[in-house]
């Protein structure tokens, strides 16, 4: 008989964890309540005078009652575990210790894997071991949480102290037989962390890896742990100790747990393992899921694909784990993914360090060394100020905080702890990641000790020889950092570029073939220095450094490069424009040359391309050392540079003179916020109770402004403009009516609305209108946002006691997610109204698609201006009668949709046959004068003014008409000028403050057709870069004409002919969330939207302006093309640019195809959601076409022949290609 050990039966577990779904056991408090011990049971004879109570002490058992755990231990093996869990949750120092049993930690752990061992000895056979999994608890202690709400910085557990504790564990566990350790129920990452660092430990002194399965928990909906962290951070933070496994158990039920457990399965690269609860405990504390119940919703699971290893928690049984092994056994585990090797770190939220971040910023004025400021606020004990530093450089875009205490005024190691405990109490600063600094490797070490996510040290070097820099390696590796890595030799910092590169890759061969440290987790600094000194020497220290990140990072594979930018500058310090313009050239310069990140006031930079031209020309004559006289007439000219003040003049409105409530009704109607506040307060005090005055005046004024808009005297823009004025009004009352709620009496609102954007969707312009107007008309809004899950949108509505629920979204993916929103409310046992919204809804779809899946009121509303007469009937006194109607609506267009017959349509054969023959040759075909991918960064706006589109804007206001003709409109011509004249005003500051980026990149590339497909070939090499596929109509079109298909429009492969497709992406919405929130903190509802409009018209200019360039210039096939802006508009040029989810290519999953042609996230920073909406939502993408005869069609609808051929091309299921095409497909 085969005698299993724990290295043979580690490797058993490896390969069938290849094979099938490991199951571990279920929970053993559950199976102790059971026994019904009591205080006595718990002592046992050893125990019996002990001095304090032990009931309730479950990991003593495995000493006083070893039968009944050894009982429970069998109970799970027969059961089919394959792991079964040592009874030591708790057998750790801080939790022993509330028995007076701190000391006993090495028997409890010893015993209960001695146990544990001998039951699963005892059921191995030849062909399966049974598994010990030694367990590491959590502890009852935090070591990144303070108990004192008094002070956040305190802890009453530190990493030290849990080390200890962790090693006297494992130690204890290993010799009694445990074939691995799992940490599990991490509430607290960093008492994760300190558990791997224990491990670590004990395996370098036992001479042996120690394998480790790691589970987190996730408290609750909000999908982070008690410490804050989202499930991907979690798995970041403790990734260093490369588990065999990574999961989640404890806290929630496995319906619960399903969408956090999905995340980190898409995000792990190692074994994935869940054990949840069987369901959420009841209001006994007791757990409700049979296994029937809990099987039913684990094999889906497995079934899924989501996991290698899965078992209970809180709650199960034997029963439920023998219940689960039946469910998954056929079921195959989830695949091991490669992932690609990029520097992950974390927060509370993860950052990943990939091309789509693009350069990445590292705020550093957290820094005592290179802050004034933040030095002085350290030095006097003003922490509160010095963590304002910390939020703003997080507000400012740091994606990472550099945090420095080296002062010799400061205990650094003391201040440093403290800061760092702080800023763990700071969610808002600390979501990013931390970048510990210090030149004291005792700081860097204590650091790392506080910090429960994944951040960086900086730094190390080679200063004191190669013994030292290997330790502190090893040590920064055991704790799960990555490292700066100082360009500095036991001979001194390296000055020029040769010694640059050599020492970062002595220092790179070390890290990765002796220390065995990521190489992607290595950040090589090859030292930053001040140019523009006045000693020639120093003249090319810039080029230097710029020079030697690239020849790095080509033969350090990898790796990151870095530097602390403002010792470039620091010969012009006191002179903040050139030495911002002189951080702004050097790393225009340095990034082109692989920079990837520098220690940055991310506040303060400056955009290359807004610099003044004179500026710019002397600075990069001293960066770029081209000159000899280069410092000398910098010197010269900086004084010219220096900053000037602008002064700003208010004056009085005459209607000031007027009683309070007239003021306060003539800045609701006009829109006039600027004294607001002071007239609220000036009502408030002239009456009885705060509410008066919006039961009164404000109410007054906005039932003005509703009955003017409802009578079509006043327009959405003078609306939105009065609700800003009321937000204001209200926002200054409401402490004073929760002051004196007792007194207040029932609120007016006519009702409570939850409005959503759904999941996948980012677009959110038109719900806020419509929010804005229900508000002004004494509605309660809440607004979740945008992109928001189902379950999010339902829990709202219960906590908020919604009486309805409004749906938005624009693309076609979103009416789905309107389909199960609506079948889980019908599910969740809602009765509220659900009102429908958005460009892509319709009458018909939600009559046909949306309301059969919900007994409750489902309505289509079309605007703002009918969302309020919508609302009132659904909570009016005709609420029944309204009901009744909408009924009978809806199932007359039912019936009226199920009468008419299909239009007929071709066969997807004769479809084909009838395709488009076109012409292509050399007065069609017109090679690109520049192939390949371009990038367009920070393109000025100024040059998308003449090509804005301003309709589509006025129709976002509501405005029906042509431009400029509705300026001059009888009824609306007023507004619409006020409107204008307040967009103009908008436009001239986004483009003076710089408050929007737009970036752009395109390609051109040979191309041919095939069939349906399109296939996009590289430049240079002509081989396939990516295949598109598009669909043909079949709609039977008249007088012969052809049935269309986008392929059409590129020569085939058969024709000999070389053809050419082009591809683009463009943004101007990078900026814009910060100016939306700070309008939107300010009650500026108006000015919001006007900005979220306007980025979106300038977006689409940008779409226009491009493609111009590219038909007069890139491409070139229309040089001497002049248009007009109203012939743009009119597209009289030659050639198109469809977008996916448009009518000639419904689907919106081609935009994947180009973002990988086009590298367009790492390019542009727009990305997709999973339901291919792109953020920011001002971006537009597409292919180009340049045949003379491309032009753009309205697919229709398309049959099962087509949808097959379709499926077969994508290689993917007919179901998928059906749920994308759904708003295509006409069923047979």
């Amino acid at each position: 008989m085969t005698q299993w050990n724990r290295q043979s039966r580690l490797a058993w577990l490896k390969s069938a964890l290849k094979n099938r779904i490991v199951i571990l056991d279920g929970g053993m408090g559950t199976m102790i309540q059971q026994a019904g011990l009591s205080e006595r049971d718990y002592r046992g004879a050893e125990f019996a005078h002990w001095a304090s109570e032990l009931k309730g002490n479950n990991d003593l058992l495995s000493l006083t009652q070893p039968r009944l755990i050894a009982d429970i231990h069998r109970q799970y093996l027969n059961a089919g575990s394959d792991i079964i869990e040592t009874n030591t949750f708790n057998s750790n120092a801080p939790s022993l210790g509330d028995y007076g049993m701190g000391e006993l930690v090495a028997r409890f752990n010893r015993d209960a894997a001695v146990l544990a061992r001998e039951v699963c000895d005892a059921l191995e056979t030849e062909e399966r071991p049974r598994l010990v999994a030694g367990v590491l608890g959590p502890t009852n202690r935090t070591a990144s949480i303070s108990p004192k709400v008094e002070d956040p910085s305190y802890r009453n557990i530190n990493f030290d102290e849990l080390v200890a504790t962790y090693s006297e564990a494992t130690t204890a566990l290993i010799e009694g037989g445990a074939d691995l350790i799992l940490v599990e129920t991490i509430f607290d990452t960093l008492n994760a962390k300190a558990a791997l660092y224990a491990i670590d430990v004990v395996s370098e002194q036992l001479g042996e890896r120690i394998e480790i399965m790691i589970s987190g928990t996730i408290t609750d909906a909000s999908g982070r742990t008690l410490s804050g962290q989202t499930t991907e951070a979690f798995w970041h933070s403790v990734r260093h100790a490369a588990p065999l496994s990574i999961g989640l158990n404890c806290a929630l039920g496995p319906a619960e747990l399903r969408p956090f457990l999905r995340e980190l399965s898409d995000v792990a690269d190692t074994h994935v393992s869940a054990h949840p609860n069987a369901g959420l405990p009841n209001q006994f504390g007791e757990y409700d899921l049979s296994a029937t119940e809990m099987a039913d919703i684990v094999a889906e699971y497995s079934a899924s694909g989501l996991i290698n290893i899965v078992g209970g928690c809180c709650g199960t049984t034997p029963e439920h784990i023998a219940e689960i092994v039946a469910r998954v056994v056929d079921h195959s585990p989830k695949p091991q993914v490669e992932k690609p090797r990029v520097m992950r770190l974390s927060g509370l939220d993860p950052f990943v360090a990939d091309e789509s971040k693009g350069f990445i910023n590292v705020g550093e004025r957290t820094n005592v060394t290179g802050s004034a400021r933040f030095k002085r606020l350290i030095l006097e004990g003003d922490l509160e100020a010095a963590l304002e530093v910390a939020r703003q450089q997080v507000e400012n875009g740091a994606q990472i905080i550099d945090i420095n205490m080296d002062e010799g005024l400061l205990d650094s190691e003391e201040a440093m702890v403290r800061y760092l405990n702080l800023v763990a109490s700071e969610p808002d600063i600390s979501r990013v990641p931390v970048m510990i600094d210090s030149s004291k490797w005792d700081v860097l070490k204590a650091g790392m000790k506080c910090v429960q996510g994944k951040g960086v040290v900086n730094s190390i070097s080679l200063k004191e020889g190669e013994a030292s820099f290997l330790e502190q390696a090893r040590e920064i590796r055991r704790f799960g950092f990555a490292v700066v890595v100082m360009a500095f030799d036991e001979t001194g910092q390296a000055d020029t570029r040769e010694r640059k590169v050599a020492i970062c890759q002595r220092s790179y061969a070390l890290l990765t073939e002796v220390v065995g440290f990521p190489p992607e987790d290595i950040i090589f600094d090859p030292n930053i220095f001040a140019v523009a000194t006045g000693i020639e020497e120093h003249n090319n220290y810039a080029i230097d450094f710029i020079e030697a990140c690239g020849e790095i990072r080509n033969t350090c594979p990898h790796v990151l490069t870095s530097g602390g930018l403002s010792n470039v500058s620091f010969s012009f310090r006191g002179n903040n424009p050139v030495r911002e313009a002189m951080h702004a050239v050097f790393l225009y310069h340095a990034i082109k040359n692989q920079l990837s990140m520098a220690i940055v006031n991310a506040g303060q930079l400056a955009i290359y391309a807004d610099i003044d031209d004179e500026l710019r020309d002397l600075v990069e004559d001293v960066v770029l050392n081209r000159r000899p006289d280069a410092t000398d007439r910098l010197v010269d000219r900086a004084p010219a540079f220096a900053e000037g003040e602008a002064a700003v003049e208010e004056t009085v409105a005459e209607w000031r003179s007027k009683p309070v409530r007239e003021r306060l009704e003539h800045a609701l109607v006009n829109g006039i916020d600027q004294f607001v506040v002071d007239d609220t307060e000036e009502a408030r005090l002239l009456s009885e109770r705060p509410l008066d005055v919006i039961e009164g005046p404000l109410m007054d004024g906005m039932n003005t402004v509703g009955d003017l808009f409802g009578a079509g005297k006043m327009f959405l823009p003078q609306v939105v403009k009065s609700a800003r004025v009321m937000k204001k009004a209200v926002a200054h009352l409401v402490p004073f009516i929760e002051a004196s709620k007792a007194e207040s009496g029932e609120s007016s609102e006519q009702g409570t609305i939850i409005m959503a954007t759904v999941k996948g969707d980012v677009h959110d312009i038109g719900k806020n209108i419509v929010g804005v107007v229900l508000q002004c008309n004494n509605y309660r809004v809440i607004d979740l946002g945008v992109m928001v899950p189902t379950q999010a949108i339902l829990d709202a509505a219960r906590e908020h006691k919604a009486d309805i629920i409004g749906l938005s979204g624009l693309i076609t993916p979103s009416l789905d997610e309107m389909v199960t929103v609506a079948s889980e409310m019908e599910r969740q046992g809602f009765d509220i109204p659900l009102m429908i919204g958005g460009a892509t809804t319709s009458p018909a779809h939600t009559s046909l698609k949306i309301e059969p899946r919900y007994s409750g009121d489902t309505v289509y509303v079309k605007d703002a201006s009918r969302a309020v007469g919508v609302a009132s009937k659904l909570l009016g006194e005709q609420r029944q009668a309204y009901s009744e109607e909408l009924k009978r609506d809806h199932e007359a267009k039912r019936a009226s949709y199920a009468s008419k017959k299909a239009a007929p349509l071709l066969p997807f054969a004769e479809a084909v046959r009838r395709a488009e023959s076109l012409r292509f040759d050399k007065t069609t075909v017109h090679a690109p004068a520049q192939l390949g991918v371009q990038v367009l960064d920070n393109y000025p706006l100024t040059a998308l003014l003449d090509t804005i589109d301003w309709m589509p804007f006025f129709n976002a206001w509501e405005f029906s008409g042509r431009f400029p003709d509705i300026l001059n409109d009888p009824m609306k011509g007023v507004e619409a000028k006020k409107l204008f004249a307040d967009a103009q005003s908008m436009l001239e500051r986004i483009i003076d403050e710089q408050w929007l980026e737009a970036r752009a990149v395109f390609g051109l590339f040979p191309a041919y057709s095939n069939e349906n497909r399109i296939v996009i070939l590289d430049p240079w090499t002509q081989k396939p870069l990516e295949t598109t596929h598009w669909l043909r109509q079949q709609k039977p079109m008249p007088d012969g004409k052809p049935q269309l298909c986008l392929a059409d429009f590129v020569a085939p492969r058969s024709s000999g002919v070389t053809d050419y497709i082009g591809a683009f992406a463009v943004t101007t919405g990078h900026g814009i969330d910060h100016y939306v929130k700070a309008f939107e903190d300010a009650h500026d509802d108006y000015s919001a939207i006007m900005l979220k409009a306007l980025a979106d018209r300038l977006a689409e200019s940008f779409a226009e302006h491009l493609h111009r360039r590219v038909r007069t210039e890139f491409w070139g096939y229309a040089e001497d093309e002049v248009l007009s802006n109203d012939e743009l508009i009119r597209e009289t040029y030659r050639g198109i640019r469809p977008a996916p989810g448009y009518p000639a290519c419904p689907d919106h999953r081609e935009k994947e195809t180009l973002f990988r042609l086009l590298d367009v996230e790492a390019n542009t920073g727009i990305s997709l959601t999973e339901s291919m909406a792109m953020t920011p939502t001002a971006s537009v993408s597409g292919f180009y076409f340049g045949h003379p005869d491309a032009r753009y069609f309205n697919l229709g609808k398309i049959t099962s022949d087509q949808l097959d051929v379709y499926a077969g091309a994508r290689g993917e299921d007919v179901a998928e290609s059906e749920k994308w095409l759904a708003p295509v497909f006409q069923p047979s």
